[in-house]
């Protein structure tokens, strides 16, 4: 997801699967139905529909949430209570916070359809993994490959510190030297 979706908690990873509701304007209603649906595990992702003066979680939410054993909530919008969240310990995303909140009105919004977060398609069933960097999404058929890669890149990382402790140089262990060599003797 696009980098404006940012982690309210540091040093928190989560992984599981995407609960999705679209939550437009005024009416929180439909996040609490979908916190009433959602499993343990789960990973509730909610569209905003571009809202962006209205908060539509904050404490009571996060506590709801907790006590569903939600993995995480992911809010292509804002939030209020960050205090209370954090107290809660349910790891969210956001765009940022406001003091205004949603009613509940019972006039809008859908569940477990295919929304826009963070500038990425998420479909009920994708799979989320967040932690303080960032947000992915993954369709299910691709989460073995993903996996996989990136097992292969952490251990590639620590040999590549074990090269460094070794006394040896970052340029030369991962490969730029010899390219910027070259575009220094072309002039470049």
């Amino acid at each position: 997801m696009s980098p404006v979706i940012k982690a309210h908690f540091q040093d928190v990873r989560i992984a599981g699967t995407a609960v999705t509701v679209r939550a437009p304007g005024m009416d929180g209603a439909i996040v609490h139905y979908a916190l009433g649906q959602a499993r343990p595990g789960d990973v509730l992702v909610i569209d905003r529909c571009g809202e962006s003066t209205i908060a539509c979680m904050g404490g009571a939410v996060a506590y709801a949430a907790k006590k569903a054993r939600i993995a995480g909530i992911i809010v292509d919008g804002l939030v209020t209570d960050l205090g209370e969240i954090r107290q809660y310990g349910v790891p969210v995303w956001s765009r940022g916070s406001s003091a205004i909140t949603t009613k509940i009105l019972g006039i809008g919004g859908e569940f477990c359809i295919p929304v826009s977060c963070g500038a990425v398609a998420v479909n009920p069933g994708d799979a989320i993994v967040a932690d303080e960097n960032g947000v992915l999404v993954l369709n299910p058929r691709d989460i073995e490959a993903a996996a996989t890669r990136a097992i292969e890149m952490q251990k590639a990382e620590k040999l590549t510190l074990a090269r460094l402790d070794a006394g040896e140089k970052y340029p030369d262990i991962v490969g730029t030297t010899p390219i910027v060599m070259k575009n220094v003797k072309n002039g470049g």
